[in-house]
């Protein structure tokens, strides 16, 4: 039978409270017994955490532990940190953690009914319906799309440069062409523009979309986009076909064969564009940083690329993709370092003890990618760039927990091998091309909240070979 804490929590998701209520506990439980600090009056240790979250982490773990309650952005978070935590959290043996109501109070505003907030049968059947995006078939039409684009944008790339907005522009134009098969015209500004909006209201301070702040302007480039993408989805499905993931996306079937609700698929296209355009343009960067300042694993990677590939500007087939075993090896240590997605949230839906405490159902629950990813217990020099801790050997040595940045279990980003291949494709073009060089004693500070980007744009050196 389930207690008083389960029926309340069941019935809040079933009778879809908003967000506000997502970061209520039921009535009568207490946190009172879990360590922790709330920080200020009514904005607790919200400016703290976003001036340094990785620092911030750090010091509430040398005071509390490995678990410990904070309260910021309006509410108080039980973090849990550690491999064994992101394992139970992320994989959710037990269906003890909601993904909607864990997300839900930073993204329903901007990215309701994305995959991330979505939880058990209706995420299950919603992601089977998606995956069709990322068959065989549709991959191959991407890795074109991609070769071409990449190949035509990097060759012009030779010299000084700024490399976060020029890739930032470059992974928009690709999910044009990749995900919805069309050049983009004079919107192409404005939809960035929203992306952008969306995606650093998600951690505004301010949580309501009042006029003239950020997450107002987060709220305006939704109504954007859902007016963008609904006539796009109904143009697709009168004209049929296509190979490009917008087309896939609006002609999906549940089980039972019928379409996907136009509003579906236009939530599901808003956040799969956000997570591939803005997660794969934060991916690309740490990766060129991190290779300009170990030049010798350029070398290595260019090695590998030439022998498969022929050399400077030939582009590789999708077949050809999982021979770049170097290259993608050091997109996972990149990964390792900079993490994404830095942490994820959840709402316990039952009662469950980790570390020694009992954490009452209602509770928001957060695990930190980033802290086990540099955590020298599961990897030597943490902040050493060494791409050789992806040897099949140390992977299966290691936890299995201890490197998450597509997450875990059911809700396993469901578009990671897009990712791999789209940093695979633009290294190919980039290192058959270019030595990628930074200036002596250069080393940019990083935004690190929402998705990791260096606040100066990352400033490189494309020498032509």
């Amino acid at each position: 039978m389930a207690t008083l804490a389960e029926k309340t929590i069941s019935e809040t998701h079933t009778n879809g409270f908003s967000p506000k209520h997502w970061s209520e506990r039921v009535p009568g439980t207490s946190l009172d017994h879990i360590p922790g600090e709330k920080g200020l009056p009514i904005i607790g240790n919200t400016f703290k955490m976003l001036a340094d979250p990785h620092g911030f982490t750090k010091d509430m773990m040398a005071k509390y532990g490995p678990v410990y309650q904070n309260t910021a952005f309006g509410g108080t978070v039980v973090a849990m940190i550690g491999a064994d935590a992101n394992e139970l959290v992320l994989f959710d043996r037990n269906k003890i953690f909601s993904s909607e109501q864990g997300w839900g109070p930073i993204l329903d505003q901007l990215f309701p009914r994305g995959l991330m907030l979505m939880d058990f049968d209706h995420h299950r059947m919603d992601r089977r319906a998606l995956s069709i995006a990322f068959k065989p078939g549709p991959m191959r039409h991407y890795a074109d799309a991609l070769n071409r684009g990449i190949a035509d944008t990097v060759k012009d790339w030779a010299g000084e440069m700024t490399f976060y907005p020029a890739i930032k522009k470059l992974t928009l134009d690709l999910a044009a062409d990749s995900f919805i098969g069309i050049e983009w015209g004079p919107e192409a500004d404005k939809i960035n523009e929203a992306f952008v909006y969306m995606v650093q209201a998600s951690v505004a301070p301010v949580r309501k979309p009042l006029p003239f702040t950020l997450l107002r302007k987060g709220v305006k480039g939704r109504e954007f986009l859902v007016d963008y993408f609904t006539k796009e989805t109904l143009r697709r499905r009168a004209e049929g076909g296509g190979q490009d993931m917008f087309s896939q996306f609006a002609n999906a079937t549940h089980e039972d064969g019928s379409l996907l609700a136009v509003d579906e698929v236009v939530d599901h296209m808003n956040f799969l564009m956000m997570a591939a355009h803005d997660t794969i343009t934060s991916s690309a960067t740490s990766m060129v940083w991190l290779l300009a300042k170990n030049p010798e694993w350029q070398e290595k990677l260019r090695r590998e690329i030439t022998a498969i590939t022929g050399g400077e500007g030939r582009p590789i087939s999708y077949e050809d993709l999982g021979k770049l075993e170097l290259t993608e090896m050091a997109f996972k240590e990149s990964l390792r370092l900079f993490p994404p997605v830095p942490s994820t949230p959840r709402r316990a839906l039952k009662d469950f003890e980790y570390g020694g405490y009992k954490i009452p159902a209602g509770t928001p629950v957060n695990v930190s990618a980033h802290f086990v990813h540099h955590d020298p217990e599961h990897w030597p020099e943490p902040e050493k760039f060494d791409p050789m801790r992806f040897t099949p050997e140390l992977v299966k040595a290691r936890h299995k927990y201890a490197w998450v940045p597509f997450g875990g279990g059911a809700h396993m980003c469901l578009g990671l091998h897009f990712a791999y291949m789209q940093v695979k494709v633009l290294m190919v073009h980039m290192l058959t091309r270019y030595q990628i060089d930074v200036a002596e004693g250069y080393a940019p500070e990083w935004k690190a909240w929402p998705i990791p980007q260096p606040k100066d744009g990352l400033k490189v050196n494309f020498k032509p070979l």
